[in-house]
């Protein structure tokens, strides 16, 4: 399950209506959390231990879902990162807007020397 966030909500609603354009970004981004990272982007990101957002790719959408269309691959932890359970795109590497978010269906542990990877077809973003 995902949402847009409010960022992008008005974004697009501008955008539609004519009061405003949205330019899409070029890449985006996986941003990783312990938590929800809410509507206005008020979750807190992972920090620290190597951890740092990874772009992805998404198809093109069909019946409302799109899913990544590459393998999404963390570079391995150099701590604990905890029990990551959200995700986030981003449309920038560091700071930017939240566009979209959305909780994984199991959260998992994430040790040091731990890679999290996504695979193909298992990141999907939905629009309800």
């Amino acid at each position: 399950m995902s949402a847009m966030s409010n960022y992008l909500e008005n974004e697009i609603l501008d955008h539609i209506l004519g009061t405003g354009a949205y330019t899409a970004p070029t890449t985006v981004y996986v941003g990783l959390s312990t938590g929800s990272f809410g509507e206005g982007n008020t979750g807190t990101e992972l920090t620290g231990n190597a951890y740092a957002r990874v772009s992805a790719s998404f198809g093109a959408a069909s019946s409302g879902t799109a899913s990544n269309d590459a393998a999404i691959e963390f570079t391995a932890a150099t701590g604990d990162w905890g029990s990551v359970s959200h995700f986030g795109l981003f449309d920038a590497s560091t700071g930017g807007n939240l566009l979209i978010h959305g909780a994984f269906t199991t959260a998992k542990t994430i040790a040091s020397g731990d890679v999290l990877k996504i695979a193909v077809g298992d990141l999907d973003i939905t629009a309800d």
